[in-house]
């Protein structure tokens, strides 16, 4: 499994218990959807290797405790600490104007008159507030991702409409007048 097939879930955080259990912390907004886990991968090494779950319960409300398959204690060693990631093909998939932040990657923003305003490079979730970042005639644009701001998400054509504030554009593109 290539690493670019799969989205990152969480991260291995802890053991649990004496029974070989581990902690695995989730990173998404929908932590029920991965309730009934059969099997997950952990990046050991810069390898996506796979994991299989003997059973799972819920530790707290985005994190659950894992036992493996055939666990050891040198194999709960190994996975500590590490990341962990399921096939985008585990994805259920999203219409209308909701999207998974790593296919938008390379879509184009429009504002609401069709005017380009750049292409995707990357979201930034990392903050309270996320935002797209964007390549547009060799400058960096950020927009923030409001989803009130969203007209729509064209698949077919890789583009995501937006309604932005006047001026947002501006701050990115329109040299600043110096203080005399």
């Amino acid at each position: 499994m290539r690493k670019e097939d799969c989205y990152f879930l969480g991260k291995i955080t802890r053991r649990h218990g004496l029974a070989g259990n581990v902690i695995l912390k989730l990173d998404t907004d929908q932590p029920e959807l991965y309730n009934k886990l059969e099997s997950i991968f952990v990046e050991i090494n810069g390898l996506l290797v796979p994991f299989f779950i003997e059973k799972s319960s819920w530790s707290k409300l985005d994190a659950l405790n894992i036992a493996f398959k055939n666990s050891s204690e040198a194999m709960v060693d190994q996975v500590l600490g590490k990341s962990v990631y399921l096939p985008l093909s585990t994805l259920p998939k999203l219409s209308g104007k909701q999207f998974y932040y790593h296919e938008i990657i390379g879509y184009n923003i429009l504002d609401e008159n069709n005017n380009d305003c750049g292409v995707i490079r990357s979201v930034n979730d990392q903050t309270a507030q996320n935002y797209f970042i964007l390549g547009f005639e060799g400058r960096e644009i950020v927009i923030p991702l409001i989803k009130d701001w969203i007209l729509e998400v064209n698949r077919e054509e890789r583009f995501i409409k937006m309604q932005l504030p006047e001026g947002l554009m501006d701050v990115f593109l329109v040299p600043s007048k110096k203080d005399e």
